[in-house]
C-alpha cells in the first residue's frame, strides 16, 4: 500500500474483473474530472474493462466538455477540490442545465465535509465516495448506476416509440372517422340532387370565417377544425325527407314546406343515435349546427325560435354560408342569381335576418370567398 499524494486515492486492488456490462451504447464514455493526474490515470485504469475514458484536469475543463457533447458521456467521476471551478460548482452548473436527470455523476473525493455531501446529494448526484476508495466496490457502484440508466433511457425509448405508434393509429381512426361523416354527408347531398360540392364549400366558408375574421376570437385551432367538420353535417337530417318534396321542381306547398323543416331536429337526433360521432370533438357543434343552422336573428326562424345571441356563432355563420351558397348556385327549384344580386339579397335581408357583425365580417371578406370556388356551378336541390 502506497500513499499517494494530498487527495490522491489508496487503491486496494486485487485484479478481479467485474462482469462486463452489457455492450456499449453510443454514451458509453467516461468522463474522469480530476486535477490529479495519478487519480485521473488510476480511475482509468479501474474501469478499463468496462469503458473509454475522457480526462479533464479541472472543473471548468470538465463542464465544457459535457456542454459540447452532452451525449457522449455515460458517467462522470468528479471530485470536489479543483481549480478553475471546484466539484460542487460544476454540479450546480450540471443541474441548472438539467443535466443530472440524465447522465449520472459521483463525487469521488477525500475531502467531502456533511455540508458538501448534503449539498451534492440535493443537486442531484447519484452517489458520494470517499477516498481512498475499493476498485471492486467503486466498479459495482458506478456500473450498477450506469445499467440502471442505459435501462431508463431504453424502456423511454421504447415508451415513446409505442406513443408514437398508438398516436399514429389514432390519427388514422380519426382520419376514417372523418372520412366516414364526409362520406355521409355527401352521400345526402347526392341524394338532394347536388355533387357533394356543396358541404366542402361550407365547410370552407365556417373555417375561412372563423380563421380569418374576430368571429372566431377564443377558440383554438384545432376547435375551428372540429367547428368546420362539423358544418358539413347540417343538413343530415334530409336523409329523412321524402324524395318528392327533397327534389320537387318549383315551389313547396305550406304542408311540405313543414315537413322539409323537420330536417334540423331530424338531423340533431340522428346525430345523438350515432355513439361513434358522440365521442368526437365535432358532436356537440355538430348537434347544434344540424338543429339550429336555420335559426334568424330576429327570433323568426326554425325549430326553436332562437333570438340574437341564443343562437351560437358556429351555427349563424352556417346559416349565412348556407344561404349564400344557395343563392350562387342553381338548384331545382330555382336557377342560380349573380354574386352581385346574391349579396344585395343578404344585404336587404330577402334570404334571413343576420347578425350584423356577421354580415360586416362577411362582406369584409366576400371577395376570399367567392374565389374558394366556381360561381358558375351546376349545384340544385332545396336548401
Amino acid at each position: 500500500m502506497a500513499r499517494l499524494p494530498r487527495g490522491g486515492l489508496l487503491i486496494a486492488y486485487k485484479g478481479k474483473t467485474m462482469p462486463q456490462v452489457s455492450k456499449q451504447s453510443p454514451a458509453d464514455t467516461l468522463l474522469i474530472v480530476d486535477d490529479n493526474d495519478i487519480n485521473r490515470d488510476l480511475l482509468e485504469a479501474i474501469f478499463a474493462p468496462f469503458y473509454p475514458a475522457e480526462h479533464a484536469a479541472d472543473g471548468k475543463a470538465g463542464l465544457a466538455a459535457v456542454l459540447e457533447a452532452p451525449n457522449k458521456y455515460c458517467a462522470i467521476l468528479l471530485d470536489v477540490v479543483m481549480p478553475e471551478m471546484n466539484g460542487i460548482e460544476v454540479l450546480r452548473q450540471l443541474n441548472e442545465r438539467g443535466f443530472l436527470a440524465k447522465l449520472p455523476v459521483f463525487l469521488i473525493t477525500g475531502e467531502a465535509s456533511d455540508a458538501v455531501t448534503r449539498e451534492a446529494y440535493e443537486l442531484g448526484v447519484m452517489d458520494v465516495i470517499t477516498k481512498p476508495v475499493v476498485p471492486y466496490v467503486v466498479q459495482r457502484r458506478v456500473n450498477s448506476v450506469v445499467e440502471l440508466f442505459r435501462s431508463r433511457k431504453l424502456l423511454g425509448n421504447k415508451v415513446e416509440e409505442q406513443q408514437s405508434e398508438l398516436l399514429l393509429q389514432a390519427q388514422k381512426i380519426i382520419r376514417l372517422n372523418e372520412g366516414m361523416i364526409e362520406a355521409l354527408s355527401a352521400a345526402i347531398e347526392f341524394r338532394n340532387g347536388e355533387s357533394g360540392e356543396h358541404v366542402r364549400r361550407i365547410h370552407d366558408i365556417t373555417s375561412f370565417l372563423l380563421l380569418h375574421t374576430d368571429l372566431g376570437t377564443g377558440l383554438s385551432k384545432e376547435t375551428i377544425e372540429h367547428i368546420a367538420l362539423a358544418s358539413i353535417m347540417h343538413d343530415v337530417g334530409k336523409i329523412a325527407i321524402p324524395d318528392s318534396i327533397l327534389n320537387k321542381p318549383g315551389k313547396l306547398t305550406p304542408e311540405e314546406y313543414e315537413i322539409i323543416k323537420t330536417h334540423t331536429v331530424q338531423g340533431a337526433e340522428m346525430l345523438k343515435k350515432i355513439p361513434q360521432l358522440r365521442e368526437h370533438e365535432s358532436y356537440i357543434y355538430a348537434y347544434d349546427i344540424a338543429r339550429h343552422h336555420h335559426e334568424r336573428w330576429d327570433g323568426k326562424g326554425y325549430p326553436d325560435g332562437l333570438k340574437g345571441d341564443e343562437i351560437t356563432i358556429w351555427a349563424q355563420i352556417v346559416s349565412l354560408a348556407d344561404v349564400y351558397d344557395a343563392l350562387v348556385n342553381k338548384r331545382c327549384y330555382k336557377q342560380a342569381f349573380s354574386r352581385e344580386e346574391a349579396l344585395y339579397m343578404i344585404r336587404n335581408n330577402k334570404c334571413g335576418v343576420f347578425n350584423p357583425l356577421l354580415l360586416d365580417r362577411f362582406f369584409a371578406v366576400e371577395g376570399e370567398l367567392a374565389k374558394l370556388y366556381s360561381l358558375n356551378g351546376k349545384e340544385n336541390g332545396h336548401g
